[in-house]
């Protein structure tokens, strides 16, 4: 159950710590794009405000928020900077395996890790493997004390900003998750992301050579075990928070470039583009869909709280998460793509000015929405309510409780 600290802390008090926080960190925003400059100071500032720590509770250091007040905030610090809650997704997960696992000495040692700032990245997919009975990562015995990790990985978003990095490796035709030090012996990350969005989630490439792995590092079944879980609706709606703050933060940008701007079309009904009807729609969509997502991922994280607060036991709430994640994602990413494409009407050519960068918002929102591509949720919904398949799910790892 929900912790009851969970229910003394309030949104107000959560915008008073970490609004501030968000603040600065949007300030910065443009010009990290323009450079590519990794947000590691940033992600310092969310570290020593406790952002990583949000679900941990307060005995161990933590905050002890609710799922809905944690992508609350996921939201906000999206509209801020797109590419951190896409970073720290992976961490949020290891958290949530953490408080359902077995109650003991592992779980106590990882939930006062991060009540102390720890974060943790993620080393799952590998180059050319789209299947995870399939990774070359392997997990061999070294000596009779520990074990030995090697392989290369893709897409570790994250794992340059953590401290610790999950990898799904295979061992002896078993698939496990390995927790490893992100700076070991062993460890090689590079920023090496070649998406044309999201570029600062530290996604790149993560080798591991002879990386010594404690046995107590050997964390259980990894990515793709069967059977129900909360983790890929939780992962998935990670995802459409961060659409819905690129939908908040676009929809600010252009009105305030709007409001500033003097010059509107030759054939347009007034001089000024923001009494002009036509613009002024233009921003009335652009906030409606940005309300829609925002109580579109709220709505689905309200279904994680219930789900969680049963102990991920109770398979009909899972169910209802897992399939709300999944219809949530064809609403949300269609209109926040649809929003960051129509923002460029409202304006002639200067709204592309490269100081603007207001095309970040489509290139992010179409490369978030991407991962785990609608087609196939859109299929997988209809084959469920008419034939009743099995609903997506995908994820699995961590101390959990059978």
């Amino acid at each position: 159950m929900a912790s009851p600290a969970a229910q003394q802390i309030t949104d107000r008090d959560l915008d008073d710590i970490f609004g501030p926080v968000f603040a600065r960190i949007a300030a910065g925003a443009v010009d990290r794009e323009v450079d590519r400059r990794l947000a590691h100071e940033e992600v310092g500032w969310l570290r020593n405000a406790g952002f990583g720590a949000l679900r941990v509770p307060p005995e161990y250091g933590g905050f002890g928020v609710s799922v809905r007040q944690l992508f609350r905030l996921l939201i906000d610090l999206a509209a801020a900077e797109s590419n951190l809650p896409q970073a720290l997704r992976v961490h949020y997960s290891f958290v949530e395996d953490q408080l359902l696992g077995e109650p003991g000495p592992a779980r106590e040692h990882w939930l006062r890790a991060v009540g102390s700032g720890a974060l943790v990245g993620n080393a799952i997919t590998e180059p050319g493997i789209g299947a995870v009975d399939r990774y070359r990562t392997r997990l061999t015995r070294g000596t009779e004390a520990d074990w030995r990790l090697d392989g290369t990985k893709y897409y570790s978003t994250g794992s340059l900003y953590a401290d610790y990095i999950l990898v799904a490796a295979d061992r002896d035709g078993e698939r496990v998750s390995v927790l490893v030090d992100a700076y070991a012996d062993g460890v090689r990350q590079q920023d090496d992301w070649d998406g044309f969005g999201q570029r600062l989630t530290a996604s790149g490439t993560t080798e591991f050579d002879d990386v010594r792995v404690a046995p107590e590092r050997v964390l259980g079944s990894g990515y793709g075990s069967g059977g129900r879980t909360h983790a890929t609706a939780y992962l998935q709606l990670v995802q459409l928070a961060v659409l819905a703050g690129i939908a908040q933060r676009a929809e600010s940008d252009t009105r305030a470039w709007i409001a500033e701007r003097t010059r509107n079309y030759s054939h347009a009904v007034t001089d000024l583009p923001r009494h002009d009807p036509l613009v002024q729609q233009v921003i009335g969509r652009l906030s409606a869909a940005a309300f829609g997502a925002r109580a579109t991922v709220l709505a689905v994280a309200d279904l994680l709280d219930e789900a969680l607060d049963s102990g991920a036991g109770d398979a009909a709430a899972l169910d209802a998460a897992e399939l709300a994640a999944a219809q949530a994602q064809l609403v949300v990413g269609d209109a926040v793509l649809a929003a960051t494409t129509e923002l460029f009407e409202v304006g002639g050519a200067s709204i592309t000015a490269e100081g603007l960068r207001l095309d970040r918002h489509w290139r992010n929102a179409r490369t978030v929405s991407v991962h785990n591509p609608a087609i196939q949720k859109a299929r997988a919904i209809g084959d469920h309510l008419l034939n009743g398949a099995d609903l997506p799910y995908a994820w699995s790892a961590g101390n959990r409780k059978q």
